[in-house]
């Protein structure tokens, strides 16, 4: 089933490259893009869904229990998805089903795979990283080895295709070099940045290593040496996301404020750098098949794509302002509670429009776990909760992780009463009837 005929073969063509399009669907931000070598994309949600896209058309591949974080295609056939549910998922794409092939410890933050479609890799906050082998029949942790050494969590994964090669960033400030094979696996440090490092290319042709950091490096290093080719660290922090193009030979690079910078890595020089997105940062980048469109996606829950040859110093991103980014000065304070603290996971209509959360429609007087349209965790199904004033200040004042023990919902607490009580008096008044 994995071995099946290309899934170019089932689906409609991509969109065609050179226009400038968006992607909508997804109910929460985009943690990350995938292009196939036919041409189809994928993208990974907070709003713990996959969407598989013909033309601009999603398909759902549902199965995490938390946001997911990363997505890549091992081959035509087959789709990897890791997430903050600690669980790698292979998925299907003639069948649209998925299973488990492997868990963490904690979240999942990337994957990658050999050219060959044979071995996936996963890195985790757990510190670890767990090679799978991909089976001729279904996905299973074959072989598994389970890669220790970095300090802290792992945080990007990349193969080096020419040889039996793994290459990590990490928390720790470290990026590492893994040699492997079925009988050992060794690995030693090639650079120590002192920051977090959070993103990595490798280019095996033309022999460099790109990283990107939390303290805004954006450096490409000799593969074989280690040693500085060039150094493209602006005043922006941190690096969120890379994507290259190996036939343009262009390096895109998204950070904590918005901006993209493009880099020419044949003359070692910068062409673009915009202001992709006024709010917010970019997690996730990707080239078309070819090089002539760039898509990004970040806080927003639309994927922009647009050719590259049309990029100016404002991106599209840029000029599409969201609700929930509205600027804090023209909101009540439980208006900006609600914000910072529901608004990514919770809409306020009576559907839970594709968010990582229940709606908060009718809240008030409601059972907790009963929205029809949401997946509740075992914690809440059937719980004896009735969100209340009292509930909900209790919820904010101890953190969920305290209220409610193994509910999905992420650790937050907010330490004021008087926020609190503001938070309240702006849910009684846009649940009841579902208001924005």
């Amino acid at each position: 089933m994995w071995r099946a005929l290309a899934i170019s073969l089932l689906c409609a063509s991509p969109l065609e490259a050179q226009v400038f399009y968006t992607l909508k669907g997804h109910g929460g931000p985009i943690m990350d893009i995938a292009v196939s070598q036919t041409g189809q994309v994928a993208t990974a949600s907070f709003d713990n869904s996959v969407g598989l896209w013909q033309n601009t058309v999603p398909q759902w591949l549902e199965g995490h229990r938390a946001a997911v974080n990363t997505v890549q295609f091992v081959s035509d056939t087959v789709l990897a998805s890791g997430g903050d549910d600690f669980k790698l998922y292979l998925w299907s794409l003639e069948t649209r089903r998925g299973q488990e092939a492997a868990a963490h410890t904690a979240k999942i933050t990337d994957i990658a795979t050999t050219p060959q479609s044979d071995l996936i890799a996963s890195s985790s906050w757990d510190s670890t990283i767990k090679l799978t082998v991909l089976g001729p029949d279904d996905p299973q942790e074959l072989h598994g080895k389970t890669l220790s050494g970095h300090k802290s969590g792992v945080n990007a994964v990349a193969f080096s295709p020419g040889d039996q090669t793994l290459y990590s960033a990490s928390v720790d400030g470290t990026i590492r070099k893994w040699r492997y094979t079925q009988a050992q696996v060794t690995s030693t440090v090639i650079i120590k940045h002192g920051f977090g490092v959070n993103e990595l290319i490798v280019n095996d042709r033309d022999g460099w290593l790109a990283y990107g950091a939390t303290d805004g490096g954006t450096r490409i290093v000799d593969l074989s040496t280690g040693k500085q080719i060039a150094d493209f660290t602006l005043e922006r922090r941190p690096i969120l996301a890379m994507a290259y193009d190996p036939q343009g030979r262009t390096l895109a690079v998204g950070d904590g404020q918005g901006f993209i910078m493009l880099v020419d890595t044949e003359k070692m020089r910068i062409t673009h750098d915009f202001q992709a997105s006024q709010n917010g940062p970019i997690w996730a980048l990707a080239f078309s098949r070819g090089g002539q469109n760039l898509h990004a996606g970040g806080i927003e829950d639309i994927v922009y794509s647009w050719p590259v040859d049309t990029i100016t110093q404002h991106g599209p991103m840029a000029g599409t302002p969201r609700s929930f980014l509205k600027k804090p000065a023209t909101m009540t304070n439980g208006e900006r509670q609600f914000k910072r603290k529901c608004s990514i996971c919770h809409a306020l209509g009576q559907s839970s429009a594709r968010k990582a959360g229940p709606s908060l429609f009718g809240l008030f007087g409601r059972k907790a776990g009963t929205m029809h349209d949401y997946a509740y965790s075992a914690t809440l199904d059937g719980s004896d909760i009735i969100w209340s004033a009292q509930t909900i200040d209790a919820l904010f004042d101890l953190g969920p992780d305290h209220y409610i023990p193994g509910t999905k919902m992420p650790m937050q607490r907010i330490a004021k009463q008087s926020d609190r009580d503001d938070l309240i008096d702006y849910l009684r008044a846009h649940t009841a009837h579902g208001k924005e």
